[in-house]
């Protein structure tokens, strides 16, 4: 899919995020790696059309399909490989967490086992589930894998000199050696869906 840092080099791979899309009058998102490369982007044409929403690499090719599940008690997302049609089955499933004892989460990520792509028995059964917690709007966010490995983290973003925190348009993207960086975009997405507009 994309680069997904190897755990022999153990450095996290830090992603520059502008809420800005590079096309006028769409929303979306510009990703950048630290020399300034383009990596991801999400041009939403339609400002009333938040349903579906593409995650592109740089050059335009649809990596990953966010959609919203219609019909579906709370806010529930679903993410799909590539630009996919409606009778493909979803690699993940994300729901917005209404439990207000458990005040620190703020969504939950589970694959969906039955979408694996290979036909061993092991990867059926496989079941990866990611719990997000922190603040998106404050940009202070972790996702932690179910055992409790810290994978991905979203930061507010300071000017390299004297420490000038940039609004909360642009922000930082840590993805650790274990995580797909595209995955973690996948996260970022979904959690502006949930939580952009409070």
């Amino acid at each position: 899919m994309t680069k997904k840092a190897s755990p022999v080099d153990e450095a996290p791979v830090v992603l520059t995020v502008w809420k800005k899309s590079l096309l006028l009058s769409c929303n979306g998102f510009t990703v950048f790696d630290r020399q300034g490369n383009l990596v991801f982007r999400v041009d939403n044409y339609s400002a009333r059309s938040k349903d579906e929403i593409l995650l592109m690499d740089a050059a335009g090719t649809p990596l990953l399909t966010i959609r919203r599940k219609k019909l579906s008690l709370g806010d529930k997302w679903l993410v799909f490989e590539g630009e996919s049609g409606v009778k493909v089955k979803p690699r993940y499933s994300a729901r917005k967490q209404v439990n207000l004892l458990n005040s620190k989460s703020l969504a939950q990520v589970t694959s969906c086992a039955c979408s694996s792509s290979t036909t061993t028995t092991t990867s059926v059964n496989t079941e990866n589930k990611y719990d997000i917690e922190g603040s998106y709007s404050q940009r202070c966010c972790a996702v932690y894998d179910d055992k409790r490995r810290r994978m991905a983290e979203i930061k507010r973003k300071e000017a390299a000199v004297g420490g000038v925190a940039f609004g909360t348009d642009v922000f930082r993207l840590v993805v650790y050696p274990e995580m797909d960086t595209a995955l973690a975009m996948a996260f970022v997405i979904l959690l502006d869906q949930m939580f952009g507009s409070s």
